[in-house]
């Protein structure tokens, strides 16, 4: 896992911690230190010393209540806590850092309410400085601290790891799982116990994402049986559960009441609630998709078909990716392209992933995946901002996604 493990197997755990203890008091006092911590360390080190430290308090036990109904892993949570051990404490977060669940001995919850580190207690990096969790939601990556890798001292006896769960349907942060423990018994195993406990839940999600779709289907079983014409019933993420007259597609842009949707292969369609889900219908017969990108002003996306144009507005980072997919043709762009045109490097996968996924439930399955695309059948004309320079040559020339 790369920069992940603090420590190598075979690792004198005191002498190591006696070491890294050199480094953390070396850099915070701004002297050399003996070596250079972990680049992930340092990263998470220079945030912190940049950003200062703000304490929160404990939420109130009715509002961390509230937080777990509402979380994407409450269902799969009785799961998640099995994994827990008196060896170490299993802690579950929110996608903020919430502490929202822990188990483990008495002993070392004891322990953990003395840093705080307890159901409502806040854990990112600006409230407790360089930590497993916190460091994970920066970096979106697995993390793995040791002792005096923490920035505060209070945390050094201890190591953490931390591993995000993201939600299989969407790719979306749903929290993070973190184990922690007193730093002399870290263990090897520690690492790959974490990493399979989140992918279980991430498959048991999945799994419960099937089994709703089942249920859509079955309830909305008069209504695809008795509707005439193409039709799709979808979920309120547009998770398909039943295509009729049109090609099974997995997912399209999340329905809106009032709105119309734009779902390549059946053009503009309208969408109507239903006691589970949406009933989606063509508004007229006209299955290709005309639409205008608009960047002369505040950035928003036309769809055109056979009734009134569809408007939304769009993020400007939003524009900058359509306007990128719109110009390279069909041939598509992996998620590392896109991230070198957006921000000069590949290193911003998850954040360009994450990115699509939210411009996909904004404006419809106009995007394809793998590579990210222009749907076929779907037309995009770019009014663009004219400076007086020579326009850029883009990467193709191409109006549409066909």
């Amino acid at each position: 896992m790369g920069d992940y493990s603090a420590v190598q197997p075979g690792t004198d755990l005191s002498r190591h911690a006696r070491d890294l203890r050199k480094v953390h008091d070396a850099v915070l006092a701004g002297d050399r230190p003996p070596h250079r911590p972990r680049p992930l360390v340092e990263r998470s080190w220079s945030r912190v010393l940049r950003l200062g430290l703000d304490p929160h308090d404990l939420l109130p036990a009715g509002e961390v209540e509230r937080l777990r109904r509402d979380s994407g892993l409450a269902p799969i949570i009785t799961e998640l806590l099995r994994l827990a051990s008196d060896a170490f404490l299993l802690v579950v977060t929110n996608a903020d850092g919430t502490i929202l669940w822990r188990a483990g001995s008495t002993a070392l919850r004891r322990r953990a309410d003395v840093l705080g580190f307890g159901e409502g207690a806040l854990w990112t990096e600006a409230a407790v400085g360089t930590n497993a969790i916190g460091t994970a939601l920066v970096e979106a990556a697995p993390v793995q601290l040791f002792s005096a890798e923490h920035f505060e001292e209070a945390q050094h006896a201890w190591y953490c790891s931390a591993h995000p769960v993201h939600d299989p349907r969407t790719g979306d942060l749903l929290g993070i799982v973190d184990v922690s423990g007193p730093a002399l018994t870290l263990h090897p195993a520690i690492e790959a116990l974490v990493a399979t406990g989140v992918r279980l839940a991430e498959a048991q999600l999945w799994r419960h994402h099937a089994d709703r779709l089942e249920r859509l289907r079955r309830s909305a079983a008069h209504v695809a049986g008795t509707a005439g014409g193409p039709l799709l019933i979808v979920d309120d993420h547009g998770w398909v559960a039943h295509a009729s007259g049109v090609a099974a597609r997995d997912r399209i842009g999340a329905p809106r009441s009032g709105t119309a949707l734009g779902v390549p292969g059946l053009g503009l369609c309208l969408v109507e609630r239903l006691p589970e889900g949406w009933l989606v219908r063509p508004a007229g017969p006209h299955p290709k998709i005309t639409a205008t990108l608009d960047l002369t002003g505040p950035p928003f996306l036309e769809l055109r078909g056979a009734g009134e144009p569809w408007r939304t507005s769009l993020t400007r980072r939003h524009a900058d990716i359509l306007t990128l997919l719109h110009d390279c043709g069909p041939a598509g762009l992996t998620a590392g392209q896109i991230s070198h045109f957006l921000y000069g490097d590949a290193a911003h996968v998850v954040t360009v992933r994450a990115e699509i996924s939210r411009l996909r439930r904004a404006i419809g399955a106009l995007v394809a995946t793998n590579p990210y695309r222009l749907e076929t059948g779907v037309t995009i004309d770019v009014l663009r901002v004219h400076s007086g320079k020579p326009p850029s040559k883009p990467l193709v020339n191409r109006t549409d996604g066909a």
